[in-house]
């Protein structure tokens, strides 16, 4: 091929999307977590800062003058135009990095396997810029438990989130590879195992 397999790793809240992807690094992969830029862009040296404090105030200001997620979350709950415009702010600066991220890994490793973690892909499009989408699953009661020690969140703040996302089984439809964490970790290492070698077979027709 010659080129980078570009794989995007998504799934359901809590269902363990970065013990996969920590699990694909172990085994050889390039893993970016999309989310940890969305974090980097909000900080007060990244790309979205100055827009999203002019458009969103003061209030979403910690005390330490850094962004205070929660309280952003807050001001875009339930208003979708609200998130849209957030989303504007953040997803652009965060797509130029991926690309200077696959960038370089194309550049240092041409054969290799690229996986981007994000909780979103398939939701914004995004997973059409890749070449195999892995999603992973768990049971949904797993999902409130492992949520809810996680988080510190209750039962009723999961199930609303959960309520806001793509259901894990309609997400499952558009993947190429399922991880299903509802059993032991062992069990997911073994499955997370099996994907990559199915990856490296596909990077090395």
């Amino acid at each position: 091929m010659g080129s980078v397999l570009k794989v995007g790793l998504t799934g359901g809240l809590a269902c363990g999307k970065s013990f996969v992807g920590d699990a694909l690094a172990e085994l050889g992969c390039h893993v970016l977590q999309a989310d940890r830029l969305g974090h980097e862009v909000l900080l007060p040296d990244g790309e979205a800062y100055a827009p999203v404090v002019r458009e969103f105030g003061a209030g979403v200001l910690g005390g330490n003058g850094e962004i205070d997620r929660r309280a952003l979350a807050a001001q875009v709950f339930g208003k979708p135009e609200r998130l849209a415009l957030l989303n504007s702010f953040v997803h652009p600066p965060v797509q130029r990095r991926e690309a200077q991220w696959l960038a370089q890994v194309e550049a240092e490793d041409p054969h290799g396997i690229a996986v981007v973690e994000a909780a979103i892909l398939i939701e914004t499009g995004s997973y059409k810029r890749f070449d195999k989408l892995i999603v992973v699953t768990c049971d949904a009661a797993q999902q409130v438990q492992r949520s809810m020690q996680r988080d510190g969140a209750s039962r009723e703040e999961v199930l609303a989130r959960l309520g806001r996302q793509m259901p894990v089984a309609e997400k499952r439809k558009f993947a190429d590879f399922v991880v299903d964490t509802s059993g032991s970790k062992e069990d997911t290492v073994l499955q997370t195992r099996a994907v990559y070698e199915s990856l490296r077979r596909i990077q090395e027709q």
